[in-house]
């Protein structure tokens, strides 16, 4: 049985280790005498390898079993290499076949599982930029990042970069067509990309107001067949007609759009059909108009549509029409859900939390905006048909609360019901509208501090100042913090002269409403009575801000810079009036008096001009151009002006002394005794009249001037008699002072009279730079509660604000003032 072999298959990569080859029995090195030999001797190379292991050189015998005998080799055989090939395959370091080894490997391979001999790897196959399809895609890529980086430009705002880019996109696109029809593949031109820039192209146009060229880049869309839905841009070609005022054409493309658009498209339909009915009313076609708007109405009603249906009635001057429409207008179901259910019902803090999240959310913000816009238009649409449905306006009134107090807008009524009382105010019947008022003490807080601030305004105007500061007491109790409340109070407490009560009202209306402009404007007045004229600045400083355009502002900053003694910025500030109200003759008058101060007469002379041009009534004005040609000795030109004098003030006997003093430094001798007498005939007692008299009499050697010298002594004896009397009165009145105890008050209070008396005289003698900048007001209070809003405007500013309700550009503004609180 040693001579059998069993058949080893050539795939087992373990076959023949357990065999024991005594070539490698480093033990019996030093026995074998073939080894020895070779290492003593130099023929130390070892002999080649004749026999396959596991054999012999025969090949017949196989080797020992690690068990039985060892046999020596003899040392010709030589010994093989560490690791020599057995069985023509690399010895495994694993039993893993995936490491690399096999039963089929060569004799003498090495072991290199990762396949390092082979070198390094080859490189990768670079892309041929050449080939046709990949410079497409590189240039349409090219395209679509030009379109977006147009898009972002726009977004931003730079509209010109924008149409660059679009430009670009659209030219490299059509080098794009190109290479496709001569490379033969025209049906794999992308119709998206050529519509998407064409599209972006035309809005940029129409963003930069190249309006034929939006027109044209439009109709290469429209007309293309390939272009899906491309009809709809006829409303974008309808959008532009109607920005050129082509009103006929426009409407002409919006019904064209209309035919290309189905009825599933019903909200774009509804716009198109509103655009249509907004360009008849501006052709005048209300007839046409109403028509469109009534099938916008009664397919899908909306709060703005119904608005301007009414519109249109009301230039129809349609009564009948206008109280349908308005009812259509109340009955737009908003589609806002209660209010109540932000208010919590219990006590669970997780329900809490929520409500309070969703309170200030998105959703309840344009929830609130929605019902605000509801709300302005039933109020101005009520305000604007009042007056027309019915034979009188309360009539009006009376049929649209009667319709609002029936429909989701019940909380108007009272709003109307006031608006009602200011339209009585306009019509100058107080007694109507203070009724009307009163009978909104008893309602809730809201609407009983908005009529009592109302009353409160209209005592003050009438100078019942009690009145008025009950009325602005009930509405401060109404409401605390109603700005408008708080200023009518201060108001009355400036009327009392208690400045220091007066600001801290204002001041308390700043806090609740910073806007308040007529609480800002009255405490920096406040600050001048006190003369904190620091406070007075920063305040007027602020209101300007608020107020850019504001000319009584600005004239209030000169002011208060003058009297600061700051001239120079007291006139640049009164230049900022000029260039707002170029026309203002006070404000020029004012300016003239600055350059005067300063000493330039040319500057001065300028501005006095073109005040006395714009007013020639202004008497301080006449009065400075008059003294300016007499130091100029140009008497001439000074006659003209005090002759406007005597026009202004013909009981003024001193502008009729100054002709004839012209006429006489002039040398006109007898012209100015013409004038003289006619004086003398007028004002018989006038002693200078008659010295001048006498004097050119003198020098002309007249007769008359014994009559003249007589009459002259008559009327100074008569001047001193009542002199005398006037002295011998105010003697016996001061002795009665001294000794009568009993009539010291009444004598007190003829004092204090009499001192009001000069105090009155002093203020109307002063000149003009302390008058309050709207010269047709009382010095003192009525400038102080004028609106801020320009010095034209006639009502006070009393705490009450006039809300005008700008809506559509169909609503008439004259229809929309009314006095309510902040």
């Amino acid at each position: 049985m040693e001579n059998v072999h069993l058949a080893v298959d050539e795939d087992d990569l373990y076959s023949g280790y357990n065999d024991y080859n005594p070539t490698f029995d480093t033990e019996e090195l030093d026995n074998d005498a073939g080894f020895q030999e070779a290492v003593r001797t130099s023929h130390g190379r070892r002999p080649p390898m004749t026999a396959k292991f596991p054999g012999t050189a025969t090949g017949g015998r196989p080797l020992a079993s690690s068990f039985g005998n060892r046999m020596s080799m003899a040392s010709s055989m030589g010994r093989p290499i560490t690791g020599a090939v057995l069985d023509g395959s690399a010895r495994p370091m694993s039993a893993v076949r995936a490491a690399g080894f096999t039963s089929s490997r060569a004799r003498g391979s090495t072991h290199d599982p990762l396949g390092q001999s082979k070198g390094p790897a080859p490189a990768l196959e670079e892309k041929k930029e050449d080939l046709h399809e990949e410079k497409v895609k590189i240039l349409e890529k090219k395209v679509n990042d030009l379109i977006t980086e147009s898009c972002m430009a726009q977004s931003v705002g730079n509209s010109q970069l924008a149409l660059e880019k679009a430009k670009e996109a659209e030219r490299k696109e059509r080098a794009l067509v190109r290479q496709r029809e001569q490379s033969g593949s025209a049906e794999q031109i992308n119709i998206d990309l050529t519509y998407a820039i064409l599209l972006n192209l035309a809005n940029q146009y129409e963003n930069n107001e190249m309006y034929p060229e939006a027109l044209s880049s439009y109709q290469l869309i429209v007309k293309n067949k390939m272009f899906a839905n491309a009809g709809r841009l006829r409303v974008n070609m309808a959008n532009i007609f109607v920005k050129q005022k082509i009103y006929p054409k426009a409407i002409k493309f919006y019904r064209m759009a209309l035919d290309h658009i189905s009825d599933d498209y019903k909200e774009m339909r509804i716009k198109i059909m509103q655009n249509i009915g907004t360009v008849f009313v501006l052709l005048g076609q209300y007839s046409d108009a109403i028509t469109s708007f009534e099938h916008i109405m009664s397919k899908s009603p909306n709060i703005r549509t119904g608005y301007n249906l009414i519109l249109c009635y009301y230039a129809s001057r349609d009564g009948d029409g206008m109280k349908i429409a308005f009812q259509k207008l109340l009955s737009v179901p908003l589609g806002i859900d209660d209010e109540d259910k932000y208010i919590s019902a219990n006590d669970d803090v997780s329900t809490n939390m929520l409500i309070e999240a969703v309170k200030n959310d998105k959703l309840h913000q344009m929830e609130r905006e929605l019902k605000a816009r509801a709300e302005k238009y039933v109020m101005t649409a009520a305000k604007l048909i009042a007056p027309a449905i019915e034979a009188s306006f309360a009539a009006g009134y009376d049929w649209c609360v009667e319709m609002v107090k029936s429909s989701q807008y019940m909380e108007l009524a009272n709003d109307l019901e006031i608006n009602k009382a200011i339209t009585y105010l306009r019509q100058k019947d107080f007694n109507q509208a203070v009724s009307i008022l009163k009978t909104f003490e008893k309602k809730d807080s809201r609407v009983k501090s908005a009529a009592s601030t109302n009353l409160s305004a209209l005592f003050f105007l009438e100078k019942d100042y009690e009145q008025a500061e009950r009325y602005a007491d009930l509405a401060m109790i109404a409401d605390r913090y109603n700005p408008g409340a708080l200023v009518n109070k201060g108001n009355t407490e400036f009327v009392k002269q208690d400045y220091m009560k007066a600001a801290e009202f204002f001041k308390e209306a700043l806090r609740n409403d910073s806007s308040c402009t007529e609480a800002l404007r009255n405490l920096g007045l406040t600050y001048k009575k006190l003369n904190r004229l620091e406070d007075a600045l920063d305040c007027f400083l602020k209101l300007h801000a608020i107020l850019r355009d504001s000319a009584e502002v600005m004239y209030q900053l000169a002011d208060t810079y003058e009297l600061l003694e700051d001239p120079q910025q007291a006139v640049e500030w009164l230049m900022q009036v000029i260039s707002v109200v170029p026309n203002d003759p006070k404000a020029l008058a004012k300016l003239g008096d600055l350059h005067d101060l300063d000493g330039d007469k040319s500057q001065a002379l300028h501005y006095y001009c073109e005040s006395f041009r714009l007013f020639p009534c202004n008497i301080e004005v006449i009065e400075w151009l008059a003294a300016y040609y007499v130091q100029t000795q140009l008497y001439e030109k000074a006659i003209q002006y005090f002759e406007r004098a005597i026009l202004v003030q013909p009981s003024e006997v001193r502008w009729q002394l100054m002709v004839a003093s012209c006429f006489r430094r002039s040398g006109n001798y007898q012209k100015s005794l013409d004038a003289y007498k006619e004086i003398h005939r007028r004002f018989p007692e006038n002693a200078e009249c008659l010295r001048f008299m006498v004097r050119l009499s003198q020098d002309m050697g007249l007769q008359e001037v014994q009559d003249y010298a007589a009459k002259l002594k008559k009327v100074e004896k008569m001047k001193e008699l009542k002199e005398q009397r006037v002295k011998s009165a105010r003697e016996g009145s001061a002795r009665g002072r001294r000794e009568g105890s009993a009539g010291s008050a009444d004598s007190g209070r003829s004092s204090s009279s009499h001192r009001g008396e000069r105090l009155g005289a002093q203020v109307m003698s002063l000149p003009a730079s302390n008058e309050p900048y709207e010269s047709s007001s009382p010095k003192e209070l009525d400038a102080s509660y004028m609106d801020p809003l320009g010095p034209l405007m006639e009502r006070p500013k009393t705490g009450a604000k006039v809300r005008v309700d700008d809506d559509d550009d169909f609503a008439d503004d004259d229809l929309g003032d009314e006095l309510l609180p902040e």
